[in-house]
């Protein structure tokens, strides 16, 4: 690590002195990497800091090494470290905090609390029940939070799949019938009346969590922005059940959220109204998550029954 990027981490800490820990990830594309950093001389053991640096030769893979690929890779950098320096949550929707974010040319670095230290040291590959509904009570305040809020300097439209972003996923699609509607689901899923901000990557990897698993805390912002809830809600339990699994819990677990989402909201929204739409969204946001991987990636395991279904039913709406 460059001395520079050494003398901004040991200021903000107030350090005497830092080691490079253990690589945690290295990013998306060959990015960069997030690492952790062990201190010495100050009240934090350690920070976790993401170092972007783009790459003259990006290594997808899916092969998906575009000019469109890159400009978004770009940006959402970009849009993490303003989400970071600029915006907050509270407990019941815990993020690491943002102790100093800097770009220097090509490179990008962003310094972060260790949620290790904080309690968050648990990763999950399988979730129990209450782990499943510990996340998605996480997103149920996190969205209520941001009820109505703008999405000053973030993705007008978050989540890394949103249609726009994606001309080349699109156009390798070979379902022509969804491919043709795919605008109009975007529409639809845009024109809601209730917006907020969105995490737009909640899979399972990206949440960390307590030893009893009922506390949760998020990270990688790189896609936050703004639309409906259900795009996390889909995108989550995607991630962490098969087909057998959502047809059979979905409902319960769709229930959950929106009660805690009750509890979170401000009095003066008409929740019944936002309840209705947002139910009505969650085979629209699904659909619009399963068409993506259509032209991505056509042999990928969430493309499964449960979701072929899902997007029968849209496309019949559609038509109606």
């Amino acid at each position: 690590m460059k001395q520079e990027y050494q003398d901004l981490i040991l200021q903000t800490c107030g350090a005497s002195s830092l080691r490079v820990g253990a690589k945690i990830q290295t990013l998306w594309s060959g990015y960069g990497e997030i690492v952790r950093l062990h201190l010495e001389g100050c009240g934090r053991p350690s920070v976790v800091v993401k170092h972007v640096k783009f790459p003259e030769d990006a290594e997808h893979p899916g092969g998906w090494n575009t000019n469109h690929s890159h400009a978004r890779k770009v940006r959402s950098y970009q849009v993490e470290t303003h989400w970071y320096q600029n915006y907050s949550t509270n407990q019941s929707c815990r993020i690491p905090a943002c102790l100093a974010a800097r770009s220097y040319g090509d490179e990008m670095l962003i310094v972060l609390e260790d949620l290790d230290v904080e309690g968050y040291d648990q990763r999950r590959t399988s979730l129990k029940d209450k782990e499943i509904r510990a996340c998605l009570s996480w997103l149920a305040h996190f969205h209520a939070l941001f009820l109505g809020v703008t999405p000053e300097g973030l993705w007008p439209v978050g989540t890394y799949w949103h249609l726009e972003t994606r001309p080349d996923e699109l156009e390798a699609m070979d379902n022509a019938e969804l491919k043709a509607a795919a605008g109009d689901i975007d529409r639809i899923l845009n024109e809601c009346n209730f917006k907020t901000i969105v995490h737009g990557d909640a899979k399972l990897a990206n949440f960390c969590f307590s030893k009893s698993g009922l506390k949760v805390a998020a990270v990688d912002f790189q896609y936050v922005g703004g639309g409906c809830g259900m795009k996390d809600v889909v995108y989550f339990l995607g991630s962490c059940m098969d087909e057998r699994e959502c047809d059979k819990r979905v409902p319960g677990l769709l229930d959950h959220y929106f009660a805690e989402l009750k509890t979170f909201v401000n009095k003066d929204v008409n929740f019944n109204a936002l309840e209705k739409e947002w139910r009505e969204m969650f085979a629209f946001a699904w659909t619009d998550f399963h068409r993506f991987l259509l032209g991505w990636m056509p042999g990928h395991w969430k493309i499964n029954q449960y979701s072929k279904q899902l997007t029968r039913e849209v496309l019949r709406k559609l038509k109606q």
